[in-house]
This record gives C-alpha cells, structure tokens and sequence, in this order.
C-alpha cells in the first residue's frame, strides 16, 4: 500500500495531517496491518501536552500492546471518542475514521523533521 502524500509521517508509523496549527494524527495502514485486529486504544485526555518523540498512548492489538508516540509537540484538542467502542476502526480506516487526536502544534518547524509520503513508503519497504 502506498502511504498518502497530503500526509506526513514519523519512522514509528504515525500519520499527521496538518489544518492551520492543528494535526491530526494517527497510526499508518502498514502499522495497524503490522498489529492485526486492534482490540482497544488509550489516548490522552483533552488539554494534556504533549512532547514530540515520547508516548502519548497505547494501541493493543489481539498480537501485541504498542505505544504511541507524539510526532509534534503540542496540546490535545479532540480525541477521537469513537475508538473507545469501536477500536478496530484504526483497521478498517486508519487514514479516516480511524484518526485518534488531535493537537494544537506547538513548533511547527518540528513537521520538518517527519517523512513525507514517499521517504515513509521507502522506509516501509527497507523493512
């Protein structure tokens, strides 16, 4: 699969679609194949900060339990309430539905850092 080019990505899998000085992020198509059926998702409360680099969450997966991790420093704006019943949403529509916060950036010169669509496709296809 081909990662989006309206997207930025980090080398942990997450997506980031920038609007203004907010992102919205989740985890890639490749990770939430990686993890198979996501069973349940932990996300922080609204208002929290975050720092770029460090985990702001947990994915689990019937395979295996996953941070999260923050791909812009930032305050959480919106959590996707949605993943709380229906987890497997990441699986059938990561790039969608399946979205799981939102933040307001803090630096954006940090969005410089990440991946855009096809550096993340050759970092996928390096293994």
């Amino acid at each position: 699969m081909t990662a989006p080019n309206d997207l930025r990505y980090t080398r942990d899998h997450e997506w980031v679609r920038v609007d203004g000085d907010e992102a919205t992020v989740g985890i890639t198509q490749y990770a939430a194949d990686q993890l198979g059926d996501i069973v349940f998702v932990e996300l922080p409360d609204t208002g929290r900060d975050l720092e770029e680099a460090k985990p702001f969450g947990v994915v689990e997966s019937v395979k295996a339990v996953s941070d999260l991790f923050a791909p812009v420093s930032g305050e959480v704006t919106a959590i996707n309430g949605a993943l709380a019943s229906d987890p497997e949403l990441v699986n059938s529509d990561p790039y969608g539905e399946g979205w799981m916060l939102k933040l307001r950036i803090a630096s954006p010169d940090q969005l410089d850092d990440l991946l855009d669509g096809e550096a993340y496709d050759e970092l996928v296809a390096a293994g």
